[in-house]
């Protein structure tokens, strides 16, 4: 199976032989964050570590264009929005709203959540299942709709 950051490490050296400087930035900054997690804790990242690493930066993306929306800098927010497009190359397929709804349901009968107490428990169940395929704070919403219905 091909490591993730190195299927990163391969797009960067096509999109420098190519010429494609925007994604090619993206990239780098995918691949220093990384390797300043592997610095920080001196380990060497598996997938699933780096999968986490490339959602929190989409999170981070996404809080980004809310706020240059609300300050209608939109030049910044479609920078934002490019970026994201490059990082999601890397995660894997992204759930439907119907599965995210059948997840979200088996989840909270499994643990026999009963109330919004319980959101942890459920979350906490969720959030390895998808990792990099879903935006979390969409599911903590379904989550919660799921208490309410």
């Amino acid at each position: 199976m091909e490591l993730l950051k190195e299927r990163i490490k391969e797009d960067m050296k096509v999109s420098m032989k190519s010429g494609d400087k925007a994604r090619l930035g993206v990239i780098r900054m995918m691949l220093a964050a990384i390797k300043q997690i592997e610095v920080d804790e001196r380990v060497e990242l598996g997938d699933d570590r780096v999968l986490v690493v490339l959602d929190k930066m989409l999170k981070q993306r996404r809080e980004s264009i809310k706020q240059f929306r609300d300050a209608n800098r939109i030049d910044l927010a479609e920078i934002e929005e490019a970026e994201i497009q490059v990082i999601q190359d890397f995660l894997p397929q992204a759930l439907t709203e119907a599965e995210i709804d059948v997840m979200v349901a088996k989840a909270i009968a499994d643990v026999g959540a009963a109330s919004i107490k319980d959101m942890g428990a459920v979350m906490a169940i969720l959030k390895p299942q998808m990792q990099g395929r879903a935006d979390m704070a969409v599911v903590s919403g379904r989550i919660k709709a799921g208490f309410s219905a």
